[in-house]
């Protein structure tokens, strides 16, 4: 008797220079992981792009849509998510693992925990050793009382010589960890960081910076314009600041002092889009797409970091001004509430 359904089997990929065997419904993280692969991660569920990479030869079937977090350019490259990808035929992909040598995991305790805005708390972690890592990346945090719970948040000041870290964390919904953050006070509770993560810090060049942030995306960019104050960088720059309304601009304080000590022209704009009126705002109402125009200098290089969405139409505005996709640096931060709505 024949049976007319096939039983998935096996198949191998070639990750650089290693071949492995990637198991029935495995993804290829999980695969290269098990087998002892040191491949670059964070996340694991496609929300930071930790483990992008290149699919050269073979097809797989992707979990999420890759397009949510993956630019353009990359996936016209081919590029994919190996938490979210499960091969169909044997494939061959190509990794960047140069940075993987400065990851690592590293103990603390909690020193500060500060509300910013009604959705944004503050969370100043003293660490056991030092955790070197670039302005603008990030680093997974867990916290003792939570086991088994682990997020990812972009460092929002640069290396500390006393190994202080700090966080701002997004209250998301039905978030159990972000919840949990926000409700408890964890001043003094133990905690692993681990990282660092990510592509996203200053390149090297004299060209004028376009920064442009939005809600907790701030951190990153705050820690990227400290280092590059103490690297002693003269570029012009411009920092736009979407928020909602009044209530959810923070760390105007740290932007005013980066904004007295910088040693070229800096512009900071911060744009509301849902403020209540009547108001006592004074600034821009609107989206940040809608001060770009005015503020493009040319051969600008842009530093985005904020919702999918508002870094897809400021990435679309940008290279409809002629701004090259090469001098066009985003982080997209995602959480897992993102995933599945994307999916």
């Amino acid at each position: 008797m024949f049976s007319f359904f096939t039983k998935p089997r096996a198949v191998t990929a070639l990750i650089n220079d290693v071949v492995i065997t990637v198991r029935p419904k495995e993804t290829l993280l999980q695969a290269a992981l098990r087998e002892g692969i040191d491949f670059p991660h964070s996340c694991r569920v496609g929300g930071c792009a930790t483990c992008k990479c290149q699919l050269v030869e073979g097809k797989v079937k992707e979990l999420t849509q890759a397009g949510y977090i993956l630019s353009d350019d990359e996936l016209d490259r081919g590029f994919i998510l190996a938490c979210q990808s499960v091969p169909s035929t044997n494939v061959r992909i190509k990794v960047d693992t140069s940075h993987i040598e400065a990851h690592r995991k590293v103990s603390g305790r909690v020193v500060g925990q500060e509300r910013l805005t009604h959705d944004i708390v503050h969370l100043r972690i003293q660490l056991d050793e030092s955790l070197p890592y670039k302005a603008g990346q990030f680093a997974q945090l867990s916290v003792q009382d939570l086991p088994g719970v682990a997020r990812s948040f972009s460092f929002a000041t640069r290396v500390q010589p006393n190994s202080q870290v700090s966080f701002f964390v997004r209250k998301v919904p039905d978030g159990v960890f972000t919840s949990h953050v926000h409700a408890q006070s964890l001043v003094s509770s133990r905690v692993s960081v681990e990282g660092p993560g990510g592509n996203f810090w200053l390149r090297p060049a004299s060209a004028p910076l376009l920064l442009i942030a939005g809600g907790s995306g701030l951190a990153p960019i705050l820690a990227l314009l400290q280092e590059a104050l103490h690297e002693g960088v003269k570029r012009p720059a411009t920092l736009i600041f979407g928020a909602r309304t009044q209530a959810d601009l923070y760390a105007l304080e740290d932007i005013g002092e980066i904004s007295r000590r910088w040693p070229e022209a800096f512009t900071f704009l911060p744009i509301l889009s849902q403020e209540p009126e009547p108001s006592s705002w004074t600034g821009r109402l609107g989206l940040v797409t809608d001060l770009i125009p005015e503020r493009l200098r040319p051969g600008c290089h842009a530093y985005l970091c904020g919702p999918p969405a508002m870094i897809d139409a400021v990435t679309a505005l940008l290279l409809q001004h002629g701004v090259d996709r090469a001098h066009i640096h985003a982080d997209r931060f995602t959480t897992q509430h993102d995933v599945s709505a994307a999916a």
